[in-house]
C-alpha cells in the first residue's frame, strides 16, 4: 500500500462522518412507509438522491463532499402511498473493500492505492471510483454519477449495473452535472482531466449515443476543477474558476488543490454548433452550482443569463482559498456578452445558499423561480447543513422562506404536478429528505409549489436515518 497518509488523521474527528453526516452501512427496503398529512394523488415515479457514504472508516484522509462511497436513497411514490430503498453504488474498488471488510483505499488526499496482493493486478495503483455525487436519467439510463469520471448505470432497483462508458465513445468520464436539454432531449457534459487534453466537451444524443466526442477546449493549458455547468439553445456555459490541481503538493502530504485569486474566474461560452468559443475574464470566485442559464433574445448574438450561486473563494480543503477568511455565498446573475466579450455580475439575494434548483423542464430556457437550500444564521452549521428552504422570484424579487426548525433539509428537487406538459413553475411540488439534528429522525418533505412557505403537505417518516447528501432527481413514472 502506497505512498502516505495524510498526518494525525483521526476519522472521529472529521464533522462530516458524524451527526447528520455520519455514514450508515445497512440496506433496507421498506414499504407503506408512515405519511403525516396527504401525499398528493398526481404524484406518480421516484425521487433519487446520492450522496458521499464510505462503506468502512475512512483511511488516510476524508474531504467532504469529494471522497465517500456513493449511496442511493430512493421514495417511491404510487396511489398516495410511499416505499424507501437504499443501495451502494457498487465500484470493483467498493466490492474489493467488502471482500476485505475494511477500508483498502485512502481518501482523496492522502494517496494511499492498494497494491496487486491486496486487489489484483487489474486495481493495484488505481483511484477509486467515486460515483457519489448526482443521479440523471437519460435514454433509458439511470445514472449514478461521479466528479469527471465514467459514471455508473443502476436499474429501477437501485441495483448497480456497471461503469458506464457510452459504448466506448467517453471512455474519459463525464461530469456529476450533466445538463439535458428539454426541447432537444440532447445532454451536453464535459470532462476535465489532470492531463492534456485538460478539458474536453461532449453531447450525447437522445438515442444516449454519443453526437459529438469528446472535443478539447482550446485555452485550457493546465488542470483544474470545474464541478458544474450550464447550457443554452446555442452554447455550453463553463466557469473556469482558478482552482488548480498541484500533484507535487500532493505527493509530500499538501492539498492537490490550490485557489489562486490573481489568476481570476474565466467564463467561456462554448458554443453547440462546434464554432469558436467566447472567453470572457473577471476577478476571482468560485462556483460550485449553477441555477440556470439561457440566450437573452432571438439575435445570433444576444447575450446569454447565468444564473448561480457564487462563493468568494474555494471551499473545499484543508486551507481552501489558502484561510482567506470566511467563505460567503450569494445568488448571483452573470450578463455575458458574447458581441464584445464582456461580464458582468449582480448580486440577487445576499442569503447563505446553495443547492439552487429549478423546474427541469426550463433548462437552456427563461426560467422565474429558483429554489435553494439556505441558512437562517441560527446557530453553527456545517458546509452542506441548511435549515431552511428558500425561493427567489426572478420577475418580482420576491422570496419565500420555509424556517424547518431542528430539521436539516438537502436540495430542493422539483416534481411537476401530473399531466402538465408545458412548464408552470407554480404547479407541482418540492421535495426533500431531511434529518432532525436532535434525535437523527429522517423525512421526505413534499412541500407545494403554489405556496411553498407554507410548508409540507406531506411528511413520510424514513425508517432509518437517512445522512445528509448531495443530489437528486424526481423520475416520474410515465417519463421517458
Amino acid at each position: 500500500m502506497s505512498t502516505h497518509a495524510t498526518k494525525g488523521f483521526d476519522p472521529t474527528r472529521v464533522p462530516h462522518l458524524s451527526g447528520p453526516f455520519a455514514p450508515v452501512t445497512d440496506e433496507v427496503d421498506a414499504v407503506d412507509l408512515e405519511v403525516t398529512g396527504t401525499l398528493p394523488a398526481g404524484l406518480d415515479g421516484m425521487y433519487v438522491r446520492n450522496g458521499p457514504n464510505p462503506r468502512f472508516t475512512p483511511i488516510g484522509s476524508y474531504l467532504y463532499p469529494l471522497d465517500g462511497d456513493g449511496m442511493l436513497h430512493a421514495v417511491r411514490i404510487s396511489d398516495g402511498r410511499a416505499r424507501y430503498l437504499n443501495r451502494f453504488v457498487r465500484t470493483p474498488a467498493l466490492v474489493a473493500e467488502e471482500r476485505a471488510g475494511r477500508a483498502l483505499w485512502g481518501g482523496l488526499e492522502s494517496m494511499i492505492l492498494p497494491d496487486a496482493d491486496e486487489v489484483g493486478p487489474e486495481l493495484a495503483g488505481t483511484f477509486k471510483d467515486l460515483p457519489d455525487i448526482n443521479v440523471v436519467r437519460h435514454a433509458g439510463r439511470m445514472l449514478a454519477l461521479a466528479e469527471s469520471a465514467c459514471p455508473y448505470r443502476v436499474d429501477a432497483t437501485l441495483a448497480t449495473l456497471g461503469r458506464e462508458d457510452f459504448d466506448g465513445a467517453l471512455p474519459a468520464g463525464i461530469t456529476a452535472h450533466p445538463k439535458v436539454d428539454p426541447l432537444t432531449g440532447e445532454m451536453a457534459v464535459f470532462c476535465y482531466a489532470l492531463e492534456p487534453p485538460y478539458l474536453t466537451w461532449s453531447v450525447i444524443g437522445p438515442d444516449g449515443t454519443v453526437s459529438r466526442g469528446p472535443t478539447p477546449l482550446a485555452g485550457v493549458d493546465e488542470p483544474l476543477m470545474i464541478h458544474d455547468m450550464a447550457v443554452t439553445a446555442r452554447y455550453l456555459v463553463l466557469v473556469l474558476a482558478p482552482a488548480f490541481f498541484d500533484l507535487d503538493a500532493a505527493m509530500v502530504g499538501g492539498s492537490f488543490l490550490a485557489w489562486r485569486p490573481e489568476r481570476g474566474t474565466r467564463v467561456v461560452l462554448v458554443p453547440r454548433d462546434g464554432t469558436a468559443p467566447v472567453w470572457t475574464h473577471d476577478d476571482a470566485f468560485w462556483m460550485w452550482h449553477s441555477v440556470n442559464a439561457y440566450d437573452d433574445g432571438p439575435q445570433p448574438q444576444a447575450p446569454v443569463i447565468l444564473d448561480y450561486v457564487e462563493w468568494n473563494r474555494l471551499t473545499v480543503g484543508p486551507e481552501p482559498g489558502g484561510g482567506s477568511g470566511p467563505a460567503t455565498a450569494r445568488l448571483v446573475r452573470a450578463r455575458i456578452d458574447p458581441a464584445g466579450a464582456r461580464i458582468s455580475r449582480t448580486v440577487l439575494d445576499d442569503a447563505r445558499v446553495e443547492f439552487p434548483r429549478i423546474d427541469d423542464r426550463l433548462t437552456g430556457r427563461r426560467h422565474r423561480l429558483t429554489a435553494l437550500a439556505a441558512g437562517t444564521g441560527r446557530g453553527d452549521l456545517l458546509a452542506g447543513e441548511y435549515d431552511a428552504l428558500r425561493w427567489y422570484d426572478l420577475d418580482t424579487g420576491a422570496t419565500a422562506v420555509w424556517d424547518a426548525g431542528d430539521l436539516a433539509v438537502g436540495e430542493p428537487v422539483f416534481a411537476p404536478e401530473s399531466g402538465a406538459r408545458a412548464p408552470a413553475e407554480d404547479r407541482g411540488y418540492w421535495m426533500t429528505f431531511a434529518t432532525d439534528r436532535t434525535d437523527g429522525t429522517s423525512w421526505f418533505l413534499v412541500l407545494p409549489a403554489e405556496d411553498p412557505a407554507s410548508g409540507p403537505v406531506a411528511r413520510v417518516r424514513i425508517p432509518v436515518r437517512v445522512p445528509l447528501g448531495l443530489h437528486g432527481a424526481w423520475l416520474p413514472t410515465e417519463g421517458p
